[in-house]
């Protein structure tokens, strides 16, 4: 049986990470597609006055109607972690709108991935005082994983595009069985013999770039997530896996989605941050 986390009032993190607040969640619809999101602190950075270091970012592209997404889990062992994974996020979003302005073709996962990269070196360089700091030094500053991508609506159906750098996640959650089906390969699941807690993360881009693309349809809903929340979910098929089939059926408020978010279970005490995006029927887009 789960057994939940102590419960305590949450300390303020420390005074110059007042622009990084404990709880924040997003939602909207377009024409095709619902998107909530939401990114909460979790116990252990509450109990020792650290910031929030995960966030998530949406847009949707007017010109296609296509949402773009970015979601980051900045890596605890550097120093600014918080500011990696917020500027990550939007040099993502930046990216992905421009190209779906220009390239009509699939996404470029190392394009992305290189623009968020240089990002994070343009700001060490800011903060050091450097020119061309070295990939080692913007790493202890600014290390941060990212899954980014988009939803686009074509003539064929909804197209799901997107990639990772580290150990962030993304699922299809059937919302008719309740069953989830990762899109990455897992460090949890029931073939995995060693847990590594070893993150490989921007501003490093690795050999190969994973990557994953597909049909959005009825009854299934994306998700992506930091470990946070895919640590606890594993499989999908324990309690962690049923609150949030039940409470993922139809897109929830954003705040309710950030209060489900933000469960309690002993020895998980990351940060949690959670982007679902479904499918609009022709009733719901009226």
């Amino acid at each position: 049986m789960d057994v939940p986390g102590l419960e305590f009032e949450a300390r303020p993190p420390s005074q110059y990470a007042f622009d990084f607040p404990d709880s924040e969640c997003e939602g909207w619809s377009t024409d095709a597609l619902t998107v909530r999101f939401a990114s909460v602190r979790g116990a252990k950075h509450r109990y020792y006055r650290q910031p929030r270091q995960d966030t998530a970012r949406a847009a949707v592209h007017e010109a296609t109607d296509s949402i773009v997404f970015a979601v980051a889990d900045g890596v605890s062992s550097a120093a600014e972690s918080h500011q990696g994974a917020i500027e990550a996020c939007r040099a993502s979003v930046e990216r992905i709108l421009h190209l779906l302005d220009h390239t009509p073709g699939p996404l470029d996962p190392v394009d992305v991935a290189a623009h968020a990269a240089e990002r994070l070196r343009q700001l060490a360089e800011w903060r050091l005082g450097a020119t061309q700091p070295g990939t080692a030094e913007v790493a202890r500053l600014y290390a941060t994983t990212l899954v980014a991508g988009a939803v686009r609506p074509t003539a064929g159906g909804l197209v799901v595009e997107l990639f990772r750098v580290g150990d962030s996640g993304a699922w299809l959650l059937n919302r008719a069985g309740g069953g989830y089906r990762p899109l990455f390969s897992s460090k949890t699941g029931s073939d995995t013999q060693l847990v590594s807690n070893e993150v490989s993360a921007l501003p490093r881009i690795p050999a190969r770039i994973e990557a994953a693309t597909g049909r959005l349809e009825e009854p299934w809903t994306l998700l992506v997530g930091t470990d946070g929340f895919g640590d606890p979910l594993g499989e999908g098929d324990g309690q962690v896996g049923a609150l949030f089939a039940q409470h993922l059926a139809t897109p929830p408020p954003p705040l309710w989605l950030g209060h489900v978010l933000d469960f309690t279970r002993e020895t998980f005490d990351d940060d949690r941050t959670l982007l679902a995006i479904w499918p609009r029927t022709g009733a719901e887009s009226r």
